[in-house]
This record gives structure tokens, C-alpha cells and sequence, in this order.
């Protein structure tokens, strides 16, 4: 692994500035989780998003950095009430090193995080009562990211250290198996800057036929099939972005035809088309991300689940960028920013209703909440940021 590559997208700016918050209190002393049904169809109002919302504490669970200082100490345990959402700690989940992001299995009882070090590997940990199921090794350096394909059956998870995806199977009880593929981004040659591949990303297409892969180091995206009985990895094709993009982070359109998606290093979004009978993704022309010359790093990118909006964290100018998505899809209009409330988010996520959205900001080691107006895309901050040390990562259930 090349170590210089790691430490500037773990640590960049991330311990300057805010002190880090106190550490949740260990797991043993934490009630348990509360009950998470699973989310009804998103509705088309915001009126009716509002009737829909549970009532009660719902879960969520926090990454962070475990190695680094004033970081956590594993996966953080808390709640959030779906009406205002407010954040109440509840505890940790020790034993899992550098979880600096998370995912949850369909069927909602397993949690999976990456172990972000050198030796990289991924951790199952079951919620009912959060014992750490084991972890595996993902055959590279400095996992950042993972997701589980929708039949439940494979752990997808992205090196960025060594540029290479990882696929482990899932057994009925939710553990991890033995690593049964793993593809190093060989070609095409690293882009301007990078020393070499820097795989981000690793998710599967809302057709299910392909599986992608987003390479920051090699300004690609890499469309792959995937066997479903043997858990190994085909190319299919690639998709280039212009050179120096930095391509990080990719989201569909709840239409499947359309992606949106976000380039680090120069600072753009682009709208990718997508062909699900052939895997094939074209990139189209970069566009602002409204945060004008300062230096940023655009971070994770979200679509609502009724296509009509897209938010972006920005890392360095620390907002939240707002687009109208036009066109079924096919076209991205600039709304505006708005300040995060946090310093350099690195990641966001909605809650199941899509009522609100939650940033993980990793300098202030803050989590900030905003609500979500479904009706004109707008944003309003939900009370406090909750403190969270090094918050990387928010996944509220």
C-alpha cells in the first residue's frame, strides 16, 4: 500500500481544528436496539412523508476512526427521533478497529463495517445483541467503503489504499466467509497527481445486473458482473472521466437510467447515463458544485427516493449543495449551499422516509441534522449538532 495515498484521504485536515468529543460509553450499559420496522413506500408529498413517520427512538449507528487521536473506540450506538432528529448516545461497539464505514443486510439483523487500516479487512456484527461476528480480510489496505448486494448473499468492499475490490460471501447467520474474489485496478494508468489506483466505491446497480466500482486514482468507473454462485467478479467495461476528476462517489436515480456523480479532486459533479442491458456508463460534462474557487472535496452524493432532488457534501467549504434533478434523470440544476453546520462532512445519509438527513462532519467530530422538504428540495437545520468523535460516518435505520 502506498501510505501517502491513505493519509491524504484519511487525514486531511482532519485533526486540525475542533476538539475531538468525548467517546460514547462502552456497549454494556446501553439498552437495547429499538425496533426498526421496515420503511413504507416513500410517498409523493411532503405532508404525507410527515403522516408516515414512526413514532419512538429509531437506531442509528456512527463510524469513526478508532486509530486516530481523539477518535472513537468502535461503532457508535445511538437514537434519533424521526419527528425532530434529535441524537441521543446510547454506547459503543468495542472490538471493531477503525470502522470508518458502515452498512446494514436487507434483511436489517447484521451490521457490516470496514476496518480501515493497512491490513485491511470487514467486520459482521449482529444487532439483536451486537456480538462482533468476526472479521475477514479484504486482501488490500485501507478499506473505505462496502455494501451488500441485494440477495443478501455477498459483501462488496472497496481498497483504497491498493486500489482493488473485495467480494466475501454471507452466511445465513450474517457472518463473513472467506474472501472469494478480489481485482486489482490494473488499467487504465493512474491520472494526473495519483501514484495509483484508489478504488471508493463499490455498489450494485438498481437493475441488479452489474456491479460498479468508482476509482478516484484512475479516474474510472468500472462496470463488473457478478457470479452469484461463485462470488467472483467479470469486467465488463469502463467509463472514463475527464483526467484529474477524482471520481468518488457514485449515486443512482430511483429510474436506474441516470447516476450522479461526485469527482474529489477537481471539485465537479457529472450526470452518468447507465445501460442496464450492457453495464455501459457514459460520463457527461462536469458541472459546479457551487462552491466557487475555495479549495473542497466534494464527498458522498444522494438522490431523494422520489428523484426530484440531490444533495453533496463538500469537505472545505463545509455545505451542503442542493440540485433539482430535471429531465427523468438525465439533467442536474444548481439550487444552491447550504452550511453544514460541521466541519468537512464526510459523509450524508437519509433517514428511511427521506424526512431528513444527516451529515457526519469529521474535523468537529459533530453529526448535524437537517429536515428535508420533499416538495422544494429545501433544508433546515434540526437543533444541535450531536457530538460524535471523529464522525465519519452516519447510518440512521
Amino acid at each position: 500500500m502506498d501510505s501517502g495515498g491513505w493519509s491524504r484521504r484519511r487525514f486531511v485536515g482532519a485533526l486540525a481544528g475542533g476538539a475531538a468529543a468525548a467517546a460514547l460509553p462502552a456497549c454494556d450499559n446501553a439498552p437495547e436496539p429499538a425496533a426498526t420496522p421496515a420503511p413504507e413506500p416513500e410517498a409523493g408529498t411532503s405532508a404525507s412523508r410527515e403522516a408516515r413517520r414512526p413514532s419512538g427512538p429509531r437506531p442509528l449507528y456512527l463510524g469513526t476512526y478508532t486509530s486516530a487521536e481523539g477518535g472513537g473506540k468502535g461503532i457508535g450506538l445511538a437514537t434519533y427521533d424521526a419527528a425532530t432528529g434529535r441524537i441521543t448516545g446510547s454506547g459503543t461497539v468495542t472490538g471493531v478497529g477503525d470502522p470508518s464505514y458502515l452498512a446494514l443486510h436487507p434483511d436489517r439483523r447484521t451490521l457490516y463495517a470496514v476496518d480501515e487500516r493497512d491490513d485491511g479487512a470487514v467486520t459482521a456484527v449482529r444487532l439483536a445483541d451486537r456480538k462482533v461476528l468476526g472479521s475477514r480480510g479484504t486482501g488490500g489496505a485501507a478499506p473505505c467503503h462496502l455494501s451488500v448486494h441485494p440477495g443478501g448473499r455477498w459483501l462488496l468492499s472497496a481498497n483504497y489504499g491498493s486500489g482493488s475490490v473485495a467480494v466475501h460471501p454471507i452466511d445465513a447467520s450474517g457472518a463473513l466467509g472467506e474472501r472469494t474474489d478480489l481485482v486489482r485496478h490494473t488499467t487504465p494508468p493512474p491520472g494526473p497527481g495519483q501514484e495509483g489506483p484508489h478504488a471508493h466505491q463499490f455498489v450494485t446497480s438498481p437493475d441488479g445486473g452489474h456491479v460498479l466500482a468508482v476509482d478516484l486514482g484512475t479516474d474510472t468507473v468500472y462496470t463488473y458482473r457478478l457470479d452469484d454462485k461463485a462470488g467472483t467478479l467479470s469486467e465488463v467495461t469502463q467509463a472514463h472521466t475527464r483526467p484529474g476528476a477524482g471520481p468518488r462517489h457514485l449515486t443512482f436515480h430511483p429510474g436506474g437510467r441516470y447516476a450522479y456523480l461526485a469527482n474529489e479532486v477537481d471539485n465537479t459533479v457529472a450526470v452518468c447515463s447507465y445501460d442496464p442491458a450492457s453495464g455501459r456508463v457514459e460520463v457527461g460534462e462536469a458541472q459546479s458544485t457551487g462552491t466557487d474557487s475555495g479549495t473542497s472535496y466534494p464527498a458522498q452524493i444522494l438522490v431523494t427516493a422520489d428523484g426530484r432532488h440531490a444533495y453533496l457534501a463538500n469537505r472545505g467549504h463545509n455545505s451542503l449543495t442542493r440540485y433539482a434533478v430535471e429531465a427523468d434523470g438525465a439533467r442536474l440544476r444548481l439550487l444552491g449551499t447550504v452550511p453544514v453546520g460541521g466541519d468537512f462532512p464526510r459523509q450524508i445519509a437519509f433517514s428511511p422516509e427521506g424526512t431528513l438527513l444527516f451529515a457526519a462532519n469529521q474535523k468537529s467530530s459533530t453529526v448535524t441534522v437537517f429536515h428535508v422538504d420533499g416538495a422544494n428540495g429545501g433544508l433546515r437545520r434540526a437543533g444541535e449538532a450531536f457530538p460524535s468523535p471523529v464522525a465519519v460516518c452516519a447510518l440512521p435505520l
